[in-house]
Order: structure tokens, then sequence, then C-alpha cells
């Protein structure tokens, strides 16, 4: 263990080398509120505490090497076993065969003692003694090498009961060697005893643990990551970092760096046990732990997106960005399409185990892209807007719960050509107003009680005048408050802020009030609410 992994874990406070001449000891000491299973797993495994050993089982099986498995290499033993009790009990057989024949020659030589005493004197020699018995008794080689190889002494004092004892004995184990290489059950029944024999005679208590499957070390974020607020800013061009709450009180929440023409569409305060979900116009989505996210000062510019996502399309951009805490079974995304699908999911759903790559958040056509992520409780309304100037509104409610990688369902009945241009989800006490931007650079505020809910995928309410020439579409809708500003982008690089409070509300049928000079300025190509500031809470320090 070195210092440099010490200083990753947030729970140690102090490493002590106790080691002395009865051996080898380090202890260590945790903070108060330290989790100190997960700071020994984490011991367990980054660093020599625990330590894997891999080996490969090699074995010569059928006479060659092989790597085995403990399966195959438990079949290789029993089957090893199986040969070994088999040729045994072949070499046991003969020999109790053998025997059982000498003791037939001697029980037969005891039968006869007088005449074969006779018959040895008579003969010349061992040998023509042999013949002898063999030719006048019908002995077979063996036998009458046994009779004649007895001293006088044990053929005469031999007891015929103790030899059919014997011979009694031996035909039981002969018996009892044929059924083990005739039936493979009795053979088996063999290792089994000669297996638990072992066991008792060597038994010790088990060292290892078995287990069916390996459980994975885990460690806990909160051991190695320290838990602070930061502040997270996504840009539209998809710079990412998160800089500490001094570096952005520093700055009073101002100077964020940003290439020209760049805004930002995502600045929150969140800790950095949180986690990051940026979702692109074609669906799909980045997930990244806050504290994974490049730390830097508020006056950088940032990490692009492609260096935490290297596989984003062509044309592929962020669109929104959302901070999540915990991801619950209470709370949803809610992605509304330009071609008019809706869908809502559990955020459960987009916690990945793995998160190298962009994953789909919804399935989309190929003409199509995602326009905006809301986070839902489903208590809320949600208020579409299209291109030509139809607003529907209806309970979140009915739209169905689906999995992260489907298409949703039709939120919206567009006319032929229409599209969406904007959606906005609406709490359920809610004290905003309704914000329409024309192509045109006209802005119109209206109030939410002019749309009632209705049902999901009808067409909904016309809210601009028709014209003849130069009629007004919908370019996007925002839900704001009276003290908030629009900025909008032109296609002369121009900016124009609009302090919303000064807007007058109209009603449906109104095109509402010029904010962008088209001739001077251009036509909007982009368009956003501005984020404010964060204020620090009472009692909060920027140590």
């Amino acid at each position: 263990m070195n210092s440099e992994s010490i200083k990753k874990i947030e729970g140690i406070s102090e490493v002590r080398d106790e080691t002395d001449r009865t051996g080898l000891r380090i202890a260590i000491e945790l903070k108060k509120e330290a989790n100190a299973e997960g700071v020994l797993n984490y011991l367990f495994k980054n660093t020599d505490l625990q330590v894997s050993y891999n080996f490969n089982m090699v074995a010569i099986f059928n006479k060659r090497p092989v790597l085995m498995g403990l399966i195959s290499l438990l079949d290789a033993y029993i089957a090893h076993q199986k040969e070994i009790i088999t040729k045994r009990s072949e070499f046991d057989i003969r020999k109790a065969r053998a025997r059982e024949h000498i003791l037939a020659g001697l029980m037969k030589a005891l039968s006869i003692l007088d005449e074969v005493i006779r018959l040895i004197r008579e003969s010349k020699d061992k040998r023509d003694a042999k013949l002898n018995l063999q030719d006048r008794y019908d002995f077979s080689e063996k036998q009458a090498e046994a009779i004649v190889s007895l001293q006088l002494y044990r053929l005469t004092n031999t007891d015929i009961t103790e030899l059919r004892e014997e011979a009694k004995e031996l035909q039981e184990k002969i018996s009892r060697l044929e059924k083990i290489l005739q039936n493979p059950s009795e053979l088996i029944a063999v290792l089994k005893d000669e297996l638990k024999e072992i066991k008792k005679k060597y038994k010790t208590a088990r060292l290892t643990e078995i287990q069916a499957e390996i459980e994975e070390i885990k460690i806990d974020t909160e051991v190695l990551v320290a838990s602070e607020d930061v502040v997270v800013s996504v840009t539209k061009e998809g710079y990412v970092k998160r800089t500490s709450m001094r570096s952005y009180s520093a700055s009073n929440g101002q100077d964020l760096a940003m290439k020209d023409l760049d805004h930002p569409i995502f600045i929150e305060k969140l800790n950095t046990m949180d986690s990051l979900l940026m979702f692109t116009n074609r669906g799909n989505f980045i997930y990244r732990p806050v504290h994974e996210l490049p730390e830097m000062r508020w006056k950088n510019l940032g990490d692009h997106i492609s260096h935490l996502a290297g596989d984003l399309g062509q044309g592929e951009e962020i669109i929104a960005a959302k901070g999540i805490s915990k991801f619950d079974n209470a709370r949803y995304f809610l992605f509304v399409t330009r071609l008019g699908m809706i869908k809502a999911s559990l955020i459960a759903n987009y916690k990945p185990q793995r998160y190298s790559k962009s994953m789909m958040a919804i399935k989309l056509k190929a003409d199509d892209e995602l326009l905006s992520v809301d986070l839902i409780d489903r208590s809320e309304d949600v208020f579409l807007a299209s291109k030509f100037g139809y607003g529907l509104r209806y309970a979140v409610d009915e739209v169905p719960d689906s999995g992260a990688r489907t298409a949703g369902v039709k939120a919206i009945n567009l006319k032929s050509g229409d599209e969406v241009s904007g959606a906005v989800v609406i709490p359920r006490e809610e004290t905003k107003k309704l914000f329409l931007l024309t192509q045109r650079g006209s802005l119109k505020k209206m109030k939410l009680t002019e749309f009632e809910p209705i049902s999901r995928a009808k067409r909904g309410l016309i809210m601009l005048r028709e014209l003849k020439n130069s009629p007004h579409r919908v370019f996007g809708v925002f839900l704001a408050a009276s003290d908030e500003f629009l900025m909008i982008e032109t296609d002369k690089e121009q900016f124009v802020e609009v302090e919303l409070k000064n807007v007058r509300t109209a009603d449906r049928y109104s095109n509402g009030s010029f904010v962008v000079d088209e001739a001077l300025e251009g036509k909007p190509i982009d368009a956003w609410l501005e984020i404010p500031e964060i204020k620090e809470e009472p009692g909060e320090t920027n140590l």
C-alpha cells in the first residue's frame, strides 16, 4: 500500500506502521463517519491485503497433458480410481483363485495322505515325485509343487478344517470380486466407501469457501470521493465541466468560458455523489457520475462531450442535461420528439453499469429527433406547440410507462407538414405563463387557463391568427416567470435579450409583438431562457 492510494480514500484518517519483532502490523484509523466495510473492500481490491492466485490445471490424461477445469479434473480422477479398483480386483481374484486351486490339492492330498507319503518315498527325487503325483492322482503341476514343497511335519499336522475354512473365505472373496468386475454399481459403491475412508482418515476443517458464483468486491463511491457541492455546466456545443463553489462564487456566476455563439443549457449546483445525464437530438444519452466530470475553473472552457463518448454521430448535439441524486422508481423522464411522439420512462431505467459510450434513451425514426427531456412525477400536465400554431394540453398520466429502448406513443395529431416546435411540463400548482416565439421574431404571452387539459393525441387549439402573406409559425414555446429573460440568436449572429416582464399578455388569436427586427437583426435560429445565478444557501461556505 502506498501513500498515493491512501490519499484516494476519504474515510481513512491515519495509517501507522506498528511492525515489531512479533510480526508485521499496519494500523489504519478511520474517520468517525467512515464506511469501514467499504474501506476494507477498497483495500482488498487495490492492495496486497488480499491476493488472487491464478493457475492452469494441467494434468496427464489419456497419456497426454490436458488443460482441465475443476469438473473435468474430478471426472478424470474418478475414472482413474475406477481403473485402479478394476485392476486391483483383477489381481486379487487371480491370486485368490490360484490359492483356491492349491487348497483343493492339499485337501485332496490329506484325504489320501498315506498313499501320497508312500509315493514320495518311492520316488527318486523331487521332480520324480511331482510327476508321479500328477500321473497317479491327477494333481496339477502347481498342486504337486505345493505338496512336495511342504515339510513332512506340516503335511502330517495340517488340519483339514482350517483348509476348508480358508477355501470358503476364498470363495466368498472371489464372488465379491466378480461382482465388482461385472457390475458397475458395485464398483461405484466400493469407490464411495474408499473415498469416505480417506475423508475419515485425513479430514481437516475446510479453509476455503466454495461459492456457486464469485461475488465481485464493490467499492462504494463514498469511500473514494469527497462529498462536496460543485457547479456543473453544459453548453449547447457540448462543453462540460464541474467547478468548485469557490471558483464559481469568485466570478459571481458570470463570464462562463464559452466559444463564440455558444450558450449554456445547464448550470446547476450538484453534489459529487450525484450523476449527470446528457441527452442528444438523436435520442441517445451520456451518463457520468459528477465526480468523474472534468474539474476546471469557472473561466476555463471545459472538455468537449466527445472526450466522454467518442461514438456520437455527425450532427449529434446535446439538447438537455439532468442532474440525478437518486435513481428511484418515483420519478420519470418525459421525452417529446419533433414528429409528435411522447414517452415516459422511469429514471431507474437510465442508470447503466457501463458507460464508456452513449446509450439509447428513446427509439427514433430515421427522420425524427428528440426535442425535449423533462423530469416528472406523473402529477403534471404536458403542453405541446406545433409549428402551424396548434397547442395541446393533457395530463402526463395519459402517457403509458415504457422501457429505455422503446419509441413511446403518439403525442399530438399533426397535420401534413406540421411538426412539434416545443413542449413544456406544467406542474400542478403553476404560476408561470406560456410564451410563444414565431419564426418572424414575434413573442406572445398567454395564460395557462387558455388551455384546458384534454386528451392525448388530439390536434389541440389554434394559437395564432393565420395571415395570407408571411404567416407566423411557432419557433419555440417556453414556460417562464415575468422576471426571467429570453435570449434569441438570429441567423445574422445577433443576440437579442428580452425582458419577459415587458411582454403583454395576449389572447389565443393574436400573433404577439415583435421583439426581433427581422430586416435588421435577422431570423431566430435558437432561443433559450437565461439560467439564473446560483445563490448560496444560508450557512454555506466557499471553503
